[in-house]
């Protein structure tokens, strides 16, 4: 396994060749670090979840450089969907769409739906166009670390979660700090009215007020399996739990407004919830460091991403 600059263009190349012969690259998009492998490739794509021991009916989201890209992988968009692209692509949403023949059962967990997304970081879109260029149609990437474990925000946390079981070959790209610091938004796009699956930075108020409507609640209809669906997930080694009462020598992440407790390790201090998405995983990760036991956390407030903010914390509260 090499380690290479994400802003090296030489890298970047070395990087898209790598997929191309079947190896897998962790590279960083705008929202966490993903393990990438050709879309295409059947045998990279069981490396996948073989490194991460990811369950074998747990669909990937394919990452590309456009959404000009979308025709190869989806059979249809429905108007809203191209609206969501238009809006909010490169960036942090990902759209669940109807397959084409093109998305094998390995993408997609077995089922008649693709996820596909574009990221707007500058690494990860230098690497898809020139994986495109080369013949590629585009990379399937879950998150760069342990099925059910803290989402990796730096090449560090990559290297310290997987790097142990990448072969010579496979490739992580350094880019540094993700900017965002959580995933993306998940939306169904496979109904009259969309569903927003897994909250992220595009939020549900931006996606309302972009299309016009009020979301429905539809928790009673079937939805399709994707990636962060599971109770419990994004969890550290340590006992993450919310609030108190508070444990002597525990980790405690919370906005700057909320003072440290009395004998308790401050990990963060982010001054708003932009900051805080940006600083939790980092914050978990270093709680492995110091091989804290437990971290206490105050929730998020508001209703814009701090929606996620709390999504992560109460899952990772389930370890």
């Amino acid at each position: 396994m090499k380690i290479l600059r994400g802003d090296v263009i030489e890298d970047i190349f070395q990087s898209s060749i790598a997929l191309l012969n079947g190896n897998l690259v962790a590279f960083p998009t705008e929202t966490v670090y993903g393990l990438g492998s050709d879309a295409c490739n059947p045998v990279a794509l069981k490396r996948i979840f073989q490194v991460k021991n990811r369950p074998a009916n747990h669909p990937l989201i394919v990452h590309l450089s456009s959404k000009y890209q979308m025709k190869y992988w989806c059979k249809s968009i429905p108007d809203y969907g191209v609206k969501l692209a238009d809006e909010f692509w490169p960036g942090p949403m990902t759209l669940i769409l109807p397959k084409s023949d093109l998305a094998n059962d390995l993408v997609t967990g077995n089922q008649r739906t693709v996820a596909l997304r574009v990221p707007s970081d500058r690494i990860a879109n230098l690497l898809l166009c020139e994986f495109e260029s080369l013949g590629g149609l585009g990379i399937a990437a879950p998150s760069a670390n342990l099925f059910g474990q803290v989402s990796a925000t730096n090449s560090s946390i990559v290297n310290n979660a997987i790097g142990s079981s990448l072969i010579v070959g496979d490739v992580i790209l350094d880019g540094g700090k993700t900017s965002i610091g959580i995933e993306s938004t998940i939306i169904d796009c496979t109904r009259a009215i969309p569903r927003i699956l897994r909250p992220g930075f595009i939020t549900q108020e931006m996606v309302e007020k972009l299309l016009g409507i009020n979301l429905s609640d539809n928790e009673n209809l079937d939805v399709p399996k994707y990636s962060g669906q599971f109770k419990s997930h994004y969890s550290p080694k340590a006992k993450v739990k919310v609030g108190g009462p508070y444990e002597s020598g525990a980790g405690f992440i919370a906005l700057d407004s909320f003072s440290t407790p009395k004998s308790l390790i401050r990990l963060c201090t982010p001054s708003d919830n932009k900051s805080y998405a940006s600083q939790l995983y980092e914050s978990f990760a270093k709680a492995d460091e110091l091989k804290l036991s437990t971290v206490h956390v105050i929730l998020a407030q508001g209703d814009d991403i701090a929606v996620a903010i709390n999504d992560r914390i109460i899952k990772a509260s389930y370890n």
